[in-house]
């Protein structure tokens, strides 16, 4: 569901850059106001989990396309809301900056799309009231499939309405929903089922990491779950990545299905031109492996069909980096955070 610039309106991007970055200031205030002494290993094991998580895509049976988790609903349960944001709002910095995974004018759309919804509606409105507060009971594994399935809807929806807004693709909006909403309730239902999984496996081994009063869990050591966590993002980074689908994902089927197999191409100046420029910069390992050497060997190898599994270097090394610089973005802010609630924090005589 990572929207690419040539999508958006630098008028659409700027609002949702802004909305996003309120989103972000005001999730950073109520953290601090209530940051546990675990929090911020947390957030950094998390944030590399997804980041490995999102490079594997499955293909959705009888489409020809597939889709990754988002992973929202997972750290809403594991790290509270307005943690969680922060931790996708790193994830996706670290993908549209150094891999090109997401437009840069597009990031404020892709953090609102795959955050908000799931976050701030889906955990909260449909996954904590069924659940109360069981995790490994079959409620619980359908409310986090009802949950996952109605953020990501949500955000789908709203990746039309963004599109659709910016007014430069010129996309048919019927035929855009009846592609984007389909194809994402099958990935939601796979997300939800995924969701559950892991929740699960912290339930069991620190059930009390997952209690509702934060204050109840702030000394609680979770060094198995970060083992566990922390492991399973270096093996679907550095290897599981290789068994991703080679079919598009929802957003990239959606569009040539809408499009009738044209290319969506935004405009080639202002703006978008030099944030493409910028990005290019940035990304040092683009499309999650290493850039063309200059010989055009890169472009005859993309006339062929991929193979399948995907064997490469190129794609471990972007698994295990993504994974240690998401790792340390989140983690930084989460520092962060700490140090200057310490910094406001009432001395006592």
């Amino acid at each position: 569901m990572h929207m690419a610039d040539a999508l958006i309106s630098p008028a659409v991007g700027g609002t949702m850059w802004v909305v996003s970055g309120g989103l972000i200031a005001f999730c950073a205030r109520k953290v601090q106001q209530s940051l546990r002494d675990n929090l911020v290993p947390m957030m950094g094991v998390l944030g590399a989990f997804i980041f490995a998580a999102q490079m594997i895509n499955f293909s959705i049976p009888g489409t020809g396309s597939s889709g990754h988790l988002v992973g929202g609903l997972i750290l809403a349960v594991l790290l509270g809301p307005y943690a969680a944001f922060l931790v996708i709002a790193s994830v996706l910095t670290v993908q549209a900056f150094f891999f090109a995974d997401g437009g840069l004018l597009a990031l404020g759309c892709n953090m609102f799309n795959m955050g908000a919804f799931p976050i701030f509606i889906a955990f909260p409105l449909i996954y904590r009231p069924l659940t109360k507060g069981e995790y490994s009971t079959s409620r619980a594994w359908l409310a986090a499939i009802m949950a996952a399935v109605a953020g990501l809807q949500l955000g789908a929806m709203s990746v039309v309405l963004e599109t659709t807004a910016s007014g430069i693709s010129e996309l048919p909006f019927k035929t855009f929903v009846l592609m984007m909403l389909p194809v994402h309730l099958a990935i939601g239902t796979v997300e939800g089922l995924a969701t559950a999984a892991v929740v699960s496996f912290v339930a069991r081994a620190r059930p009390e990491a997952l209690s509702p009063d934060p204050a109840a869990g702030s000394s609680i050591p979770l060094r198995p779950v970060l083992i566990g966590l922390a492991l399973a993002a270096a093996v679907m980074g550095g290897v599981a990545s290789w068994f991703a689908s080679t079919h598009p994902d929802g957003l990239e089927w959606s569009l040539a299905k809408a499009t009738e197999g044209k290319d969506v191409s935004g405009p080639e100046a202002g703006l978008h031109k030099d944030l493409t420029h910028l990005q290019k910069k940035t990304a040092f390992l683009p499309d999650y492996g290493f850039k063309a050497d200059g010989t055009g060997a890169k472009n005859v190898k993309e006339n062929a069909p991929e193979p399948w599994p995907a064997v490469s270097a190129g794609t471990s090394v972007s698994g295990l980096v993504g994974g240690v610089l998401t790792l340390g973005l989140a983690s930084l802010v989460g520092f962060a955070l700490k140090a200057h609630s310490s910094r406001r924090a009432p001395k006592t005589e």
